[in-house]
């Protein structure tokens, strides 16, 4: 019971600072997933025993220049189009049975354009739109939680086939249904608040953030399995670490950056 509401109080603190953020001002949130990014990159750091510290530099720059000074549609795209390569050669390492020992440059190269990459796309998404977006991004989080909230509690009542036990034990494929499903029903009610896309569109986002933030989750599963720890860090009692939190999100961002440029050139 103490941690049900350890995990609650936390939890509610979360996304307070969220929403706060959001609807305080673009540059409160732009601020605090640079902080995000970097809380990330420290603990992905520890877990895989990244020792240098210009990852840290090299997501800064990265971050201050496409955030702030990059304009040009070609250098973003590449940018995201770097982001989603990396993404995807993970989702290989994923599903390989192979341990998957990286080296310094490769542990680089995934901590940079995968958190990093993420977290910068993750803070691009409001400005897809005419100034910033606030219930885009919002509905992000939501459909989000939205997923991963039904995908624990269909999963826990309704759950007897395993998803991926040799990652992650506790998920079911009856649970990421439900997920899903919920977080369709989700994107239903967010195309009457969120005008800009269209129902279908939403629904085609949902799929999307749903099916990458799962694959990111069970990522950062397999990252934790293989270096034999429970949690990214200790940072939010009863929740882990920031990574923990962000895992889905972060992962998903690029694929979701992707697909409002789809949308964008559609219509």
């Amino acid at each position: 019971m103490k941690e049900i509401l350890r995990r609650g109080i936390t939890g509610v603190i979360y996304v307070v600072l969220l929403m706060g953020t959001v609807f305080l001002s673009s540059d409160a949130f732009d601020f605090l997933f640079m902080v995000f990014g970097l809380a990330c990159l420290y603990e992905f750091k520890r877990i895989v025993h990244l020792r240098n510290y210009y990852v840290y530099v090299a997501y800064l720059a990265l971050w201050w220049a496409f955030i702030y000074f990059v304009q040009d549609k070609v250098l973003i795209n590449g940018l995201m189009l770097l982001t989603i390569t990396v993404d995807l050669a993970l989702i290989a390492f994923l599903f390989s049975k192979k341990a998957g020992e990286f080296n310094t440059l490769q542990k680089f190269v995934i901590a940079v354009l995968y958190l990093g990459g993420g977290c910068i796309f993750l803070t691009m998404i409001p400005y897809k739109q005419e100034g910033f977006s606030q219930f885009l991004i919002v509905g992000i989080f939501i459909l989000i939680w939205v997923n991963d909230t039904f995908a624990y509690l269909v999963g826990r009542t309704l759950g007897r086939t395993k998803l991926y036990p040799a990652v992650s034990p506790k998920k079911t494929v009856e649970g990421s249904v439900g997920g899903l499903i919920f977080a369709l029903l989700a994107a239903y009610f967010l195309a009457n608040y969120e005008p800009s896309l269209t129902l279908t569109e939403w629904l085609v986002l949902a799929t999307v953030i749903v099916i990458a933030g799962s694959l990111g989750d069970l990522l950062e599963s397999k990252f934790k399995r293989l270096a034999n720890v429970k949690d990214s860090g200790a940072i939010l009692p009863g929740h882990g670490g920031i990574w923990d939190r962000l895992d889905s999100l972060v992962f998903a961002a690029p694929f979701a950056y992707l697909v409002l440029n789809l949308f964008s050139y559609v219509s």
